[in-house]
């Protein structure tokens, strides 16, 4: 495997264009490390060791009505950081190489939905998107921040509460009494709210995933960008890009749980190095691999 560090960026840009210049159809594969420089905290450190205490599990989230207290009182302080969010040089960086006709597909772990606003086109959102909200009764669906003007109106001692960022709109927080908070309901039958995510201890649903495998069929390389790949459903794609023969390269600044099956890697940040396949010397790559 080639290794490009920080310091090697711009020689790993130039390798990479050259690997995306051998193939006709690039399949990206994104996780949080692509958001982190728009101010989106990552679940995991360069080791890819989970930071903090274990997310919100899915059925934990439906059963209890407890669970559901602390997860809706939490995304409210921690919502404004990500509802205010923009995409990054590197969300960009991949829209514009989409349009150029320099790569084939996206799929996203991210809920952010930072790539459609910078926009991607040809993506799927694996996990959901965090801008959502369904009801898990009636299927009624709700924009997020109509949801947020809810929980502030009836949770006014919580809405000048200051606490530290966290993944996907969670904060650090940990409220005492919850007695009194106001979980949001669904306006049209009473139903219990979740956001329109796949929460952990959840599978993403099945017509999904079968997308999501096509496009992995289809493709004849992977690209990872800022993903340690340590949750099953973003190693998997690996996993198949390996066993069919299929060329993987990565952007990501720490290790992965794919790195042994890698043929090139940048250790570097990817708003860092994405952008440089537009420099002089790199760009016209896109325009001309299909040809």
């Amino acid at each position: 495997m080639l290794i490009f560090g920080e310091h090697e960026a711009q020689a790993g840009a130039a390798e990479l264009a050259g690997f995306l210049a051998r193939h006709r159809n690039v399949l990206v594969l994104t996780g949080a490390g692509i958001s982190t420089a728009s101010g989106i905290p990552d679940y995991r450190d360069k080791d890819g060791v989970r930071r903090g205490r274990a997310p919100v599990q899915g059925p934990e989230f439906r059963k209890q009505d407890a669970v559901r207290r602390r997860y809706w009182a939490r995304s409210m302080v921690g919502w404004p950081t990500l509802a205010q969010a923009s995409p990054n040089a590197a969300h960009v960086a991949l829209a514009e190489l989409e349009s150029r006709g320099g790569l084939g597909s996206i799929i996203t772990q991210n809920v952010d939905g930072l790539h459609q606003r910078a926009g991607s086109r040809r993506l799927i959102e694996l996990h959901g998107n965090i801008h959502g909200v369904v009801c898990l009764e009636c299927r009624a669906q709700y924009a997020r921040v109509d949801i947020q003007r809810q929980l502030l109106r009836e949770n006014p001692a919580l809405a000048q509460t200051n606490a530290q960022p966290l993944p996907d709109g969670d904060a650090q927080l940990e409220p005492e009494a919850l007695d009194d908070f106001h979980v949001p309901h669904c306006a049209r039958c009473g139903g219990v709210l979740q956001p329109d995510v796949v929460f952990f201890g959840d599978n993403v649903p099945p017509e999904r995933t079968g997308e999501a495998l096509r496009w992995m069929a289809e493709a004849d390389a992977l690209l990872v960008v800022g993903s340690s790949l340590m949750v099953f459903s973003g190693y998997r794609f690996c996993k198949l890009a390996a066993a069919a023969g299929k060329p993987i390269a990565a952007i990501n600044a720490g290790k992965t749980r794919a790195d042994d099956l890698m043929e090139l890697k940048i250790a570097a940040s990817a708003e860092i190095v994405l952008p440089m396949l537009a420099k002089p010397g790199l760009e016209g790559w896109g325009q001309t691999r299909r040809v």
